[in-house]
């Protein structure tokens, strides 16, 4: 399959002429969503659901289906069967992909700040998209979608996730608020100059697409 960025957290994933797009935000290009035929949404933070965004594609594509965890489903009401509630542990296909949900929860801002639910997405038993928590998914994982820049993490936890999870590629996601200062120094110290980190690590510019094994 193919998977292009389109800003921040946002990726599209086309296979057998099927397109399947993950956490198109208020961040991302909106053209994300041109000829989709399915979305899946971590969780309800902006930079990655647009609720204006998805009900326009859904009301532009009938056949569109949406899955996504209930407190988004909720804020889509009206949507009928387009969107399915889904969460950890749960299996379905959608557009042609296999899909398997990991996860319950956002990380841990601060214990003042009310935790929200997260579901993380692996496709195809080939890429993991964990939406803002560094879940590891039970299996291997050749590409990892890894959240690069967040109040949450720190790069030590980044360089011990990617470890954990060992993918082949990890591809820079949730990058959105970084300046190409900050991008070249996550790079420092997850590709090749840092402590060592068990995957090719890769930024993808927005709009560049490449191929997934």
């Amino acid at each position: 399959m193919e998977l292009t960025k389109f800003g921040h957290a946002c990726v599209r994933l086309e296979k057998d002429g099927r397109r399947l797009v993950i956490d198109p935000g208020g961040l991302s290009d909106p053209r994300a969503l041109e000829g989709a035929d399915a979305v899946l949404v971590t969780h309800e933070h902006f930079d990655h659901f647009s609720e204006e965004v998805l009900r326009r594609a859904a009301a532009a594509r009938p056949g569109l289906r949406v899955w996504t965890n209930s407190s988004v489903a909720r804020r889509l009401d009206g949507l009928g069967a387009q969107v399915a509630s889904t969460g950890d542990g749960d299996a379905f296909s959608a557009a042609g992909f296999d899909i398997r949900v990991h996860g319950a929860w956002h990380s841990v801002i601060h214990p003042d700040v009310p935790r929200i639910s997260n579901i993380g997405f692996q496709v195809d038993d080939a890429l993991f998209h964990p939406g803002d928590a560094l879940t590891v998914p039970d299996g291997p994982i050749g590409t990892l979608l890894l959240p690069v820049h967040a109040p949450w993490s720190t790069v030590g936890d980044l360089i011990d996730y990617v470890r954990e999870v060992a993918p082949h590629t990890a591809y820079a996601v949730h990058d959105g608020a970084l300046n190409d200062v900050g991008a070249a120094m996550v790079e420092g110290f997850l590709g090749e100059r840092g402590p060592g980190v068990p995957a090719r690590y890769q930024r993808l510019a927005p709009g560049m697409t490449t191929r997934i094994a």
